[in-house]
């Protein structure tokens, strides 16, 4: 006769796999987003209960990512890339058009397959060297340089620049913990360097006029400079503490475009200054620390590259993003990690979040 073990015991693995330390930390982040996006949406009704609705889902996925084993993840790797690059082979042939680009593809729900080239190509990359554990050398980093510049150039032509420089990165930084030498990264960077002329002219018009109004944002006020100006006058107008919460000028009086996506960060620094940005910065460098610790604590060559692409992938969506807010770095249209309001990259960062806390939780196992 089986004996039947009791429901609880049963479960409970399934339901204890968030990593306490992480998961404190996005929630953390979570709530300063939902806070500063009820001042910045205060005029677009349902904006919050949306994020809501985006948080819960972003959790269930990492709650599922979280249980499923790394071993599991080694599998799905070449499946998940191949599907990618077939979805984004099919936007540009009938893909959505909206705004004058191509990204999205309707199929029954409209979606954006690029944002899941964030997650397919570091796990692609982090399998293709655990495979070659031992024997990397030119062959191998010139294949995984050829398998990143597929997805890189599809979405680059969507036109989808800030996608394709997280995907991009995303690929680099498994390349470079898989062991690139460093005298062959300052030789990639004087090649590209030296092909900047080549790479400007590459570029859509909007795309340049992004880049000189980062030089001269002056140039073109009332245009393509308006969304640098005005969000570096929100950032600069906080001052220490901020003008107080739901106080924003620049965001309720409209002047900041985009403010509960890509801008947000701006409307955060009005209302909260300096001091909040702080705050905010320290959480983000919590989060990549604690990531980074998860990283250097994987059993496996695998579980060690994908973790620590995952992490720095969080710091490249925070830099780019503050930098573009704060006139540092061309508009490309990068979200804040965990604040920003939308589903896609949100459920995008919640997968990533998971896939750390399963090689966080099976570490544990296996050293038990």
């Amino acid at each position: 006769m089986i004996e039947k073990r009791p429901l609880w015991p049963r479960i409970k693995p399934h339901l204890m796999v968030f990593d306490g330390t992480l998961a404190l930390i996005i929630f953390l982040i979570m709530s300063v987003g939902i806070v500063t996006l009820y001042s910045a949406g205060i005029d677009f009704p349902g904006r919050v209960e949306d994020q809501l609705r985006n948080i819960l889902v972003a959790f269930v996925v990492m709650w599922v990512a979280a249980n499923i084993p790394p071993q599991m993840l080694m599998r799905f790797a070449v499946p998940i890339y191949s599907f990618g690059i077939a979805l984004l082979i099919a936007v540009a042939v009938f893909g959505v058009v909206k705004k004058g680009a191509r990204r999205w593809i309707n199929l029954g729900v409209v979606i954006q397959p690029s944002e899941i080239m964030k997650i397919a190509m570091p796990l692609l990359l982090a399998w293709f060297f655990q495979k070659r554990e031992g024997m990397i050398g030119w062959a191998e980093f010139l294949l995984a340089g050829l398998l990143v510049a597929i997805p890189v150039g599809l979405i680059a032509r969507q036109p989808d620049l800030g996608t394709a420089v997280l995907v991009l990165a995303a690929g680099f930084y498994v390349i470079f913990l898989a062991g690139l030498s460093w005298k062959v990264l300052v030789g990639l960077v004087v090649a590209v360097g030296a092909s900047l002329p080549v790479l400007w002219l590459q570029l859509h018009d909007y795309q340049r006029q992004r880049v000189m109004m980062l030089i001269d944002p002056s140039s073109d006020p009332l245009g393509k400079g308006f969304h640098i100006i005005q969000s570096t006058i929100a950032v600069g107008s906080g001052g220490i503490t901020g003008k107080g919460w739901l106080k924003g000028t620049q965001a309720h009086l409209e002047f900041i475009p985009e403010r509960t996506t890509d801008f947000i960060f701006a409307v955060y620094s009005e209302e909260f200054g300096l001091i909040g940005n702080l705050v905010l910065m320290t959480l983000y460098l919590l989060l990549i620390g604690r990531g980074l610790v998860i990283a250097a604590n994987a059993p496996t060559f695998f579980t060690r590259l994908l973790a620590g692409a995952i992490t720095l992938i969080f710091f490249t969506y925070a830099f780019v993003n503050m930098g573009m807010v704060s006139g540092i770095l061309p508009v490309v249209g990068v979200p804040l990690p965990f604040m920003s309001y939308g589903g896609t990259a949100l459920v995008t960062l919640g997968l990533g979040t998971g896939i750390l806390m399963s090689i966080q939780r099976h570490r544990k196992l296996v050293q038990s």
